[in-house]
């Protein structure tokens, strides 16, 4: 059915038009001045922690959480139960919670215990500042997002038709390779676009790292408003860098999958 003129216009997305204005403006007044420039360049120099912080976290993330599917999808129920416990509670912590207790309780508690086996073997000793801010904070986004990965590729798994994997079944496939050839390839298909939003929604966590120090965006924008008192101008700074990365990284998602089911058909 052909749409009419009142659904392409309700379809077009005025409110990336608007936004667009606000930041080429935003934009424009910030390049001509000084204070803002400033800023900018300051604040800029996170750009790259908060990037490495993310792709590092949310790699591990996925191959994290993909583990933890397939274990919760196991024929064998003590796997199903360890999976489904780590899920549910992990799940159920916030990640600012997670991230102060990896960075302060975890982290000090392995310590101890690793130096509790090689204090007796005469190879020293370890402390809890050989284990850096920002890896404690990587692990943290780790196991926060491996939970809710993990759902994500669940639920694609489940979503493959069921018939395919018996014809695999019956052509004598094992099943590493039913997963490697029919089930995985035809997951990905519904798994891209939560896991793209999952993505988005790390670049936006991130900036929690600031609490223990990280010199990412967030924190080096704190760092320079306590110091100059340039709160304004700082936080439109720190928001406008913000709001151009999950954008436009949501923009280029939502086309991918437009194209995707394109290709469907």
């Amino acid at each position: 059915m052909a749409h009419s003129s009142s659904d392409k216009n309700e379809d077009f997305p005025y409110w990336l038009v608007a936004l667009s204005v606000l930041a080429t403006g935003f934009a424009v007044y910030a390049y001509v001045s000084d204070i803002y420039g400033q800023v900018f360049a300051i604040v800029a120099k996170g750009i790259g922690i908060t990037m490495f912080v993310t792709l590092v976290g949310f790699s591990l993330a996925s191959a994290l959480g993909l583990l933890l599917a397939v274990a919760s999808l196991s024929r064998f129920l003590a796997i199903r139960q360890i999976a489904r416990f780590y899920i549910e509670v992990v799940r159920g912590l916030p990640i600012l919670v997670l991230l102060l207790y990896i960075a302060f309780v975890a982290t000090p508690l392995l310590v101890a215990i690793i130096n509790a086996i090689i204090e007796p073997l005469g190879l020293g000793e370890m402390k809890t500042r050989d284990f850096p801010l920002i890896w404690r904070a990587i692990v943290a986004l780790t196991i926060g997002y491996s939970a809710f990965i993990a759902e994500v590729f669940r639920a694609g798994i489940q979503a493959v038709d069921k018939g395919q994997i018996e014809a695999a079944k019956a052509l004598g496939m094992n099943g590493w390779l039913r997963f490697r050839l029919i089930v995985f390839p035809q997951a990905l298909r519904t798994i891209l676009p939560p896991l793209g939003n999952d993505f988005v929604a790390m670049i936006k966590d991130s900036s929690l790292v600031s609490v223990l120090g990280v010199a990412d965006i967030t924190q080096l924008g704190k760092v320079y408003a306590a110091g100059s008192f340039r709160f304004f101008e700082t936080y439109n700074v720190v928001a406008f860098i913000y709001l151009t990365m999950t954008v436009s990284l949501s923009l280029a998602l939502r086309k991918f999958e437009r194209k995707t089911r394109i290709e469907e058909r």
